[in-house]
This record gives C-alpha cells, structure tokens and sequence, in this order.
C-alpha cells in the first residue's frame, strides 16, 4: 500500500469512527429523553362525564377555560364526554390532559390503564332530607333510590321486579353503590330487576316522573337538578333509601405528565375553587365547592365495591 492510499484509509477510517460516536451520543441523548416518558403541555384540554344534559353542562363548564387559562396561561379546552367510559378512553389514548372523573371512573382509568393520576378531590356541602345544604363540607356523598310519591315502593327490597334507571355502570352514584345496595338484599341489580340505562341523573329522576322508570338511582339530591322544570320534584318523589358513603369526585391527569406541570395544575384547580367567580361556576357544573388534595388510597373503598359488583 502507498502511502496515499494508506492516508486515505485512516481518514476513511477516522470518518468512520467519528460517525460512529457521534451515534452513540445521539443514541444516549434519546435514552435520556425517554427515561421519564413525560411531558409538557402546551396547551390543555378539559373534559367532563355527563353527569346531566351534555349540552347544558358544556355551556355551564365553558367559563372554566377563561379561568384556567389565566392561571397556567396556556390555551384551555373544555368538554363533555358522550358517556362516562369515554372520558377514561380518551386519558388512556392521550387525547385529554384532566378529566373530572367519579371514583369509580378514576380507579378503572388508574388501575385498568394506567392512565390516571388523582390531584384533587371535589368538596360539597351535605344535603338533608328535603334537598337544602347543610352548613358543612363534606369529602363524601351518598346515592339514593327515589319513587314517586304515590308509589308502593317503600324499602329496597320492594324494588324486586321493577325497572331502575341506571347511569353507565362505572357510575359511582348512578350505578356501583345502589347495585350493591341491591345485592345486600338478595337482589340481582342486572336480573332481578329492569334496568334502563340513561346518560344524566337529570334524565334518572325525569323517567320516575314521567312513568318511565318506577324508580331511579341518583346522587343526592339530584332532584335539585330538575327543580327548574318541575318545581314540584320533592312533593311528587319520595327517598326510599340511602347508600353508604361514596368519595367525592376527582380531578385527574395524564399519569405521564410533567410533575411540575401536575402541581401547577393543582394549585390552579385550588385557585378557581375558592375565587368567587370559580367557585360559582364549579358549583354550577358539579355542585362543588372547592377543592382539596387527594391521594390514592382514598379510593381503595371503590376497588372494594367494584369488586363486589363484578362478582355478581
């Protein structure tokens, strides 16, 4: 070999050796960008389950965007889900930064995708027995089973044979605890009885006025929903009984989002929730009244409960 060509070897050979570290750096860059898996948002989006008529509670939820916007100061989307399934399947395909999901929304978005971490808990005042609020806030709601008031219906165990309105069955209080209420009684909430499945506890206690459904499963009070248009809901309806306790909603997040970003979202939540402004229009939405830190645990009670629903 000359040594022309010997100088063009090991400058060939030298190209080569240069590409091939300039590779690994590259390789060793994208390893590290990918050691967390998390990401920033630019923007953020929003959505709700239909816990009532999408479209009213749409216009309702819009102002948040505003809000929130104001606060993180990147562009805000808000939205209602079709159904409550929907809002899970958009966390689990990426398609939604914080739904405001029911507990037992949450544990199946956390537990069955992997897609959901807990920020917050929603606050509300207690309810008594004619509707009206309490004085004091609660992190705890219950369900209960309503009838006309002309109705037979006086226990859950007269609710054999009948036909229930529902919501989606990953509804907390429109499906999870009466079903299971139901089954403390021998009743099979899927057999024994007829169910007809609605979207928004608004719809729930409109069938049981309306003759549709004997009776109806709903968040307390949801009759305060409906009292705009049938003013007379609580003289024609009757509570024929209560569930145990159900925790309160949550905002949720992408679980693969910036850590940084998951805490300013919190305060965020916080800031709205106890602005007056905020707190009118999440009371509007959901009854809410503020916000306060939650943590995962909180909701082993629900695995527990959907538990037993599953078995049946």
């Amino acid at each position: 070999m000359t040594w022309k060509k010997a100088a063009i070897f090991l400058f060939v050979l030298s190209l080569l050796f240069l590409a091939a570290c300039g590779d690994s750096d590259d390789s060793s860059g994208d390893d590290n960008s990918s050691d967390g898996d998390t990401y920033v948002p630019d923007s953020l989006t929003v959505q709700f389950v239909p816990s009532q008529n999408a479209e009213t509670l749409e216009a309702r939820a819009k102002p948040l965007e505003d809000l929130l916007e104001n606060e993180l100061d990147i562009d805000v989307t808000v939205s209602v889900s079709t159904n409550y399934n929907t809002v899970v399947e958009s966390l689990a395909s990426e398609q939604i930064d914080v739904g405001f999901l029911p507990p037992n929304a949450y544990v199946q978005a956390h537990d069955e995708y992997e897609a959901a971490d807990v920020l917050l808990q929603s606050q509300r005042y207690g309810v008594n027995e004619d509707g009206s609020n309490t004085d004091e806030l609660v992190d705890s709601y219950y369900a209960m089973f309503i009838t006309r008031s002309d109705s037979d219906i006086e226990s859950i165990a007269d609710l054999e044979g009948t036909t229930i309105a529902f919501q989606d069955i990953t509804s907390s209080a429109g499906y999870v605890w009466p079903a299971a209420a139901l089954l403390d009684e021998g009743i099979d909430p899927l057999s024994d009885v007829n169910p007809l499945v609605l979207q928004g506890h608004d719809a729930a206690v409109t069938a049981v006025l309306n003759g549709e459904a004997d009776a109806a499963a709903i968040f307390q009070d949801a009759r305060n929903v409906v009292v705009n248009d049938f003013p007379d809901v609580f003289e024609d309806t009757k509570v024929v009984a209560y569930t145990e306790p159900i925790p309160n909603d949550t905002i949720s997040v992408q679980t693969n989002m910036d850590e940084e970003w998951k805490e300013k979202i919190q305060q965020a939540f916080i800031n709205v929730g106890e602005s007056e402004e905020g707190r009118e229009i999440v009371r509007d939405i959901y009854t809410h009244e503020g916000y306060v830190e939650s943590e995962d645990s909180n909701f082993d009670i629900v695995r527990e409960y959907s538990e037993r629903i599953q078995e049946q």
